[in-house]
């Protein structure tokens, strides 16, 4: 046991005999030994959050970047839509809201003989 607790903690815990037991020191040390272990816990559980907060910052930044990324695409296809598609989209939402359970078939916009010409967009 004092050989698990010197290699976890880095603390000697003394054995029956070690020190003198009816003495106020022995108890003294042993608070002592207590407050210590206790800090010890105490940092490795910080740095184990600080850790963490470090790996969730990161999750945010890249979500962010995501959504800035979807809204900019967002945008382009509405650029690119007709207004004729756009009202429709108010409708459809309306239709995937009330058959949640049913899988939704979005109509299909007749496609032009030629397709249109996309613009240059590059990713920032």
């Amino acid at each position: 046991m004092n050989s698990l607790a010197t290699s976890v903690f880095s603390i000697a815990i003394p054995v029956d005999g070690d020190e003198d037991s009816a003495s106020g020191g022995g108890v003294v040390a042993i608070d002592n030994k207590i407050e210590q272990a206790m800090d010890l816990v105490k940092s490795h559980l910080m740095y184990a959050v600080r850790e963490e907060v470090e790996v969730l910052k990161e999750q945010i930044k890249e979500l962010v970047e995501r959504n800035s990324l979807l809204e900019r695409e967002n945008a382009l296809l509405k650029s690119l839509s007709n207004s004729d598609q756009l009202s429709q989209l108010p409708a459809q939402q309306a239709n995937l809201g009330s058959t949640s359970q049913q899988p939704a078939v979005i109509a299909q916009p007749p496609q032009p003989t030629q397709p249109p010409q996309q613009p240059n967009v590059s990713s920032a």
